[in-house]
C-alpha cells in the first residue's frame, strides 16, 4: 500500500513538472543530445617539420643511458625523407625479429595484397582422404564460431562439412606436404625453439601455427605440424584410424577446399605477433609468386632480390639467413630499417603502408602491449614499432608521430646488454621523439 502510494505521488510530480512553464528568462535551455561520431584525423603535410638540431636535443640525455648498449640508429621525417639523426647507421647488425620488417616489406612490395592459399582434400582410394598443404599454417583447427589466433582463418571444421555434405565415407586420413621441400628448419635455428614455442619445422600443412594451445601465443609447437593437421580433420570427422603421409592422386578430385585470409591479413598478423612460423611461409610464398623454389632458402632469397632491387644504396651490410629473425647469422643496419619505414609511412611506396596496420601500438597491441607505460613513458597510443629481442640484442623500428603532428620513422638497434634493461630504455629515446616538436 505504502508503495503504491509513492509510486502515485511520483508520477503526480512528474507529470507536474512535465507541464511546468517555460523556464524563466536567464536560464539557458537544456543542450542537445551529445552525436559520437569517432574519426581518424589525418596527418597534415603542414605540420611543423623537426630539425636535426631539435632531434638531438630531445634525445640527448636518454642516449646518456647505459642499458642501450652498443647501439645504432636513424630517425628520419617521413614526409620529406630526410634524415634527422643518426648514429652509425650502415654498421651492420644483427636485427632479431626487426628481419619481420624487411619480410614485410618484400612480401607487400611485390605480391597482391589480396592473395590468398587454398587448402584442399582430396579423394583416395579405399575411403582414404588427403589433407593436401598449400602453405598456410594459419589454418585453425578451431571448432566454428570459435576464437582463434589468427585473423579470418580458413578452419578445419568447414573441411570436415564439405566432406560431409558430399556423402563420401571415409576411413582414413592422410596429408600430402609436397608443397614444400627441402629442410623444415634453417640449419641456424635451435629445434629446443620448438617445445619453446618460437618456432616449429615449416611444413606446408599445419593449424593454428603448430600449437598444442591454439589460443596460447607463447604455446609450445609440434614437431610434426602436418600430421597434427591430418589429426585434427580425422577428429572433426570421427575416423579412428591413424594419419599417415601421401601424396595426392593424379587429376586431384578436390571435394573440399577453404582458403586462407588475404595477403595482407596474414602479414599484419605477423608483424603485430612477431610469429616466426608466419613469417617463414610468407617467405615461401613469395619466392613461389616469383616462380622460384617453395623452400626457406629459396623464401629468404626471394626477399633480397626484391629489397636489394628497391632499396639498392641502404641494402649494403644485409645478409640474411631467414626470414623471421631468430638467426643469429642476420644482419642489416638501421639505414635499411629505417629507409623501409619511411617508405611505407610516407608517398614514396604506397605498396608498403598497410605494412603500418600490423606494428604493435605501444601500450596497446601486440609485442608492445605491455611497454611505454602511460604513467612513466611518453608514446603510449602514438608509437606503432616492431621489437626485436634476442639474449643480448633488442631493436625497435617504426614510427612515431609528434606532438605537432609530424610523422618520424626510426630504427634502433642495441646490443651487449639485457633485453630487460635495454627495452625501456629504447623506448624513452622514442618518447622523448613523441614529446618535442624537435624544432
Amino acid at each position: 500500500m505504502i508503495l503504491a502510494l509513492a509510486s502515485t505521488a511520483a508520477v503526480a510530480v512528474a507529470l507536474r513538472l512535465d507541464k511546468e512553464a517555460e523556464l524563466p528568462p536567464g536560464i539557458p535551455p537544456q543542450p542537445a543530445a551529445i552525436v559520437v561520431d569517432p574519426q581518424i584525423d589525418p596527418v597534415v603535410a603542414t605540420a611543423p617539420a623537426p630539425t636535426r638540431a631539435g632531434i638531438s636535443r630531445a634525445i640527448a640525455p636518454e642516449l646518456r643511458d647505459p642499458a642501450l648498449g652498443v647501439l645504432s640508429g636513424m630517425i628520419s621525417d617521413s614526409l620529406t625523407g630526410e634524415v634527422l639523426w643518426s648514429r652509425n647507421p650502415d654498421r651492420p647488425r644483427i636485427p632479431a625479429s626487426n628481419d619481420k620488417v624487411l619480410s614485410a616489406a618484400a612480401v607487400l612490395d611485390a605480391m597482391p595484397h589480396d592473395a590468398r592459399l587454398t587448402t584442399t582434400v582430396v579423394a583416395g582410394s579405399d575411403g582414404q582422404i588427403i589433407l593436401k598443404g598449400a602453405g598456410d599454417p594459419t589454418l585453425s583447427a578451431q571448432p566454428a564460431g570459435a576464437d582463434t589466433f589468427y585473423s579470418e582463418p580458413a578452419r578445419i571444421a568447414d573441411l570436415a562439412e564439405q566432406i560431409k555434405q558430399a556423402g563420401i565415407p571415409v576411413t582414413s586420413v592422410a596429408v600430402d606436404l609436397s608443397a614444400f621441400s627441402g629442410p623444415t628448419m634453417d640449419r641456424t635455428w635451435d629445434r629446443r625453439d620448438i617445445q619453446g614455442g618460437d618456432i616449429a619445422p615449416i611444413e606446408s600443412l599445419m593449424v593454428d601455427g603448430a600449437r598444442l594451445e591454439p589460443l596460447d601465443e607463447y604455446s609450445p609447437r609440434s614437431a610434426t605440424p602436418g600430421i597434427m593437421a591430418g589429426e585434427a580433420l580425422a577428429a572433426a570427422l570421427d575416423v579412428d584410424a591413424p594419419v599417415t603421409e601421401a601424396s595426392a592422386p593424379a587429376g586431384d578430385r578436390v571435394i573440399a577446399k577453404v582458403e586462407s585470409a588475404p595477403l595482407v591479413t596474414r602479414v599484419n598478423d605477423m608483424l603485430r605477433h612477431s610469429d616466426n612460423v608466419l613469417a617463414e611461409t610468407l617467405s615461401i610464398e613469395l619466392s613461389v609468386h616469383r616462380g622460384g623454389p617453395a623452400t626457406l632458402a629459396a623464401g629468404v632469397d626471394a626477399i633480397e632480390q626484391v629489397l636489394s632491387s628497391t632499396f639498392p644504396e641502404q641494402w649494403k651490410g644485409t645478409t640474411l639467413a631467414d626470414a623471421s629473425g631468430i638467426s643469429y647469422a642476420n644482419r642489416t643496419t638501421p639505414a635499411l630499417l629505417d629507409a623501409v619505414m619511411t617508405a611505407a609511412s610516407g608517398p614514396s611506396r604506397p605498396a608498403l603502408r598497410p605494412m603500418l596496420d600490423g606494428l604493435p601500438i605501444a601500450a596497446g597491441t601486440g609485442t608492445l602491449a605491455d611497454r611505454f607505460p602511460i604513467a612513466t613513458t611518453p608514446g603510449a597510443g602514438w608509437v606503432r614499432a616492431k621489437t626485436g629481442t634476442l639474449t643480448g640484442v633488442s631493436s625497435l623500428t617504426g614510427i612515431v608521430q609528434t606532438i605537432d603532428g609530424r610523422v618520424l620513422s626510426f630504427a634502433l638497434m642495441s646490443g651487449g646488454t639485457s633485453p630487460a634493461d635495454a627495452r625501456p630504455a629504447l623506448d624513452a629515446v622514442v618518447g622523448q621523439l613523441r614529446e618535442c616538436g624537435c624544432r
